[in-house]
């Protein structure tokens, strides 16, 4: 059927229906190296509830690091095993706090945990998360894998993977992706899309090895942006040129 001339343009949807985001526990402290900056943790729920009212099933993985880094409590003596247990609670502190902001922006939202804490969250079971998603609620993921000697990300990719997610938004402080360290070096350029053998080979980091393996043995897209504006993670899902994306064939 042709279109009158008054028709206006349909504006495309969300690239992507159910999204898996990793947030660090860094990005809830904002420009504090420790604690919960409550003004950054609401603005991502701004934006989570925008992606939910566009259609898009959001899981969510957070992370510890702003009340307890597992690997450098080891290094100063700590029990390594127990330091990431600590750390998986420190999730859970997390997983909550996002909760109640999530909850008081009208979203409903359910924590499963990796660990048994029934009196504050549910136990990780999958069927039960994907129904939550089906019915629109946000899934927080919290205790990371349950195991000691696995980083967050590697809890996200394996739970993006169980849930069937289509992307893992990977929430940093840096724009994306560059093809050398943009501290160092000021010419460093920022990519906006390659695949995992070329961040193989040119030995970028986006993961640690462990999730960055599962992540390209499943063909998961990893899309990596800068969380200091909330807005990028649904610009970028609507297709917008924000960040870099990892995936395993480009469209060059």
């Amino acid at each position: 059927m042709a279109r009158g001339k008054d028709a206006k343009p349909v504006k495309p949807g969300p690239a992507y229906r159910r999204v898996m985001l990793k947030l660090s526990g860094q990005a809830l402290s904002g420009e504090h190296e420790y604690g919960i900056d409550r003004a950054i943790v609401q603005g991502i729920a701004r934006t989570v509830r925008a992606m939910v009212l566009e259609g898009i099933e959001v899981a969510i993985v957070v992370g510890a690091g702003n009340l307890l880094r597992g690997t450098e409590a080891a290094r100063e003596g700590m029990d390594r095993a127990t330091a990431d247990y600590a750390g998986m609670l420190g999730t859970a502190i997390n997983a909550l706090v996002l909760q109640d902001m999530l909850e008081s922006n009208d979203v409903e939202t359910r924590v499963q945990s990796a660990i048994t804490m029934n009196e504050v969250a549910e136990p990780f079971i999958r069927r039960r998360a994907m129904r939550h998603l089906e019915k629109g609620r946000v899934v927080i993921f919290a205790a990371g894998t349950g195991n000691p000697f696995f980083t967050t990300d590697t809890a996200a990719v394996l739970r993006a993977t169980e849930i069937g997610a289509e992307v893992i938004v990977k929430a940093t402080n840096v724009d994306g992706v560059y093809d050398d360290d943009p501290n160092k070096n000021p010419e460093a350029k920022l990519l906006s899309e390659l695949t995992f053998s070329q961040a193989l080979q040119q030995g970028l980091r986006i993961m640690d090895a462990t999730a960055f393996s599962l992540a390209m043995e499943n063909d998961l897209p990893i899309l990596v942006l800068n969380i200091d504006d909330p807005e990028n993670i649904r610009r970028a899902l609507n297709a917008e040129p924000i960040g870099t994306l990892v995936r395993g064939k480009s469209n060059g």
